[in-house]
């Protein structure tokens, strides 16, 4: 069974009718409880700033601080450097319980996958996913997957990991679609663009694609930016999965055999506990 990685404080920033909410958080919470009794949960640590910097400039750990939004997005919150770092911490977490033989999934926010090494954006401030890849290469990984299924195109990951021979990044997503890339494949990075309303079986074979091409590199730890707003119901893309594709996706994900650190993403319809339930019960059953 898997532990979940969860703080109260994630919960504790919020703007008004922003999709990326506490709220997202409290639900998922709420159900995961109720539904599975026994699952054991644990509070992250935050992620240090040598931790951060592997991955991030100086200067943008120092802009995070300043009380300027980032973007129409992205706005500033009180203390967003400790809540992203803490978000961050899950993320490296979850990547020390997979090396230890164990599964706990990282149920924070905010979201990491579009900041780039140096500007936060699309809800992101720092790249969890991205740090807790440099934490595995630094704990003794040689070879690093990162497998992004949420509906927006991981470009932050992407910048970040381009040309780092040790760390493969396959993405299947929405396009068009915010942030705009992720159109073509180049060196260590895989893409698979998916247009808007496409059948939900073709756009699963994609994911498929996208881990396949991750097992074939043979890596010692997969990370999963796990973003549940490919949800035919989500109210901010144009996509049709529904519950029991990310249910597959977790039964893919534990056929593979390999030490797993998934983290949540995106995900805004009112049904995202039970698309994390999915998964997670894919891939701990």
């Amino acid at each position: 069974m898997p532990t979940i990685i969860f703080d109260k404080a994630a919960t504790e920033f919020s703007n008004l009718y922003h999709p990326e909410r506490p709220a997202r958080l409290m639900m998922t919470k709420a159900h995961l409880v109720e539904r599975h009794p026994d699952w054991a949960w644990i509070q992250p640590r935050l992620a240090s700033e040598t931790e951060i910097l592997r991955v991030h400039h100086p200067k943008h750990l120092a802009r995070l601080r300043q009380p300027v939004d980032f973007d129409a997005d992205t706005p500033y919150y009180p203390g967003i450097d400790g809540h992203a770092r803490r978000a961050a911490g899950a993320a490296i977490e979850s990547v020390a319980m997979a090396l230890r033989g164990q599964k706990g999934f990282a149920l924070m926010r905010p979201p990491g996958h579009h900041a780039t090494s140096n500007r936060a954006m699309g809800f992101c401030y720092l790249n969890s996913i991205a740090i807790a890849a440099h934490y595995a290469l630094e704990a003794g990984c040689e070879r690093v997957g990162i497998w992004d299924f949420d509906a927006h195109h991981g470009n932050g990951t992407e910048e970040i990991v381009f040309g780092n021979n040790r760390i493969r990044f396959a993405s299947a997503h929405q396009h068009p679609c915010f942030p705009g890339t992720g159109t073509v494949s180049r060196g260590n990075v895989f893409n698979w663009p998916i247009p808007p309303r496409s059948d939900a079986d073709r756009h699963a074979s994609a994911v498929r694609q996208a881990l396949d091409r991750l097992i074939e590199f043979n890596p010692d730890i997969v990370l999963v930016s796990a973003g549940f707003d490919a949800y035919t119901r989500d109210p901010l893309t144009e996509m049709t999965l529904e519950q029991e594709h990310f249910a597959n996706f977790g039964r893919w994900l534990k056929e593979t055999g390999l030490p797993a650190a998934p983290i949540l993403e995106g995900g805004y319809s009112n049904d995202l506990p039970i698309l994390v339930d999915a998964f997670l019960g894919g891939w701990s059953d």
